[in-house]
């Protein structure tokens, strides 16, 4: 998500595995444009006046500027972050991932790991639930869907299924 398009050279920002989708980005983009107006507030007020107490943030915003060694106290990284996460949410990959429950924060953290280090390093993730499934998952890209249920090898051994029913000495097919 580097800024070619633009003609500008940058790196692009790393996303700690907290920052799972789109959602988590608008909520960045939002906590940092309420930081921006804080201290741009706090830079019109009388010279004399008391400063006020910086707002707390996000664990999550906290780890963004950690991992990429950002501040922010510096004006110029606030802006850079805020237009990196800003076309990252209009233009990072997107992947949605449907489980039978909600995954823990552990199994997240280490999907999310896996599909940006062989994916893409930018890629967003939805988690859906789908309790038809019953195990497994189902992956949707904008173009393509992946059925990996338990619910689909079913389906798919139908045949086989039927067969064992009804002749339990019959060999089992590929």
């Amino acid at each position: 998500m580097a800024l070619e398009a633009a003609g500008q050279q940058t790196d692009a920002l790393q996303l700690p595995p907290q920052v799972v989708g789109p959602v988590d980005v608008a909520r960045l983009i939002r906590e940092l444009e309420a930081l921006e107006d804080f201290l741009h507030q706090a830079l019109i007020r009388e010279p004399g006046s008391q400063s006020p107490k910086l707002p707390r943030t996000s664990r999550l915003l906290d780890e963004l500027v950690a991992l990429n060694n950002l501040s922010l106290l510096s004006s110029e990284d606030r802006q850079r972050v805020t237009q990196l996460l800003t076309e990252l949410k209009e233009h990072a990959p997107r992947l949605h991932i449907s489980f039978a429950r909600d995954p823990s924060a552990a199994f997240t953290d280490k999907i999310i790991t896996w599909l940006r280090k062989n994916i893409h390093p930018e890629l967003l993730l939805r988690i859906g639930l789908e309790p038809t499934i019953a195990a497994g998952c189902i992956v949707r890209t904008p173009n393509h869907l992946f059925d990996f249920s338990l619910r689909q090898h079913f389906i798919a051994q139908r045949q086989t299924l039927i067969k064992l029913v009804d002749d339990p000495q019959a060999e089992p097919g590929p």
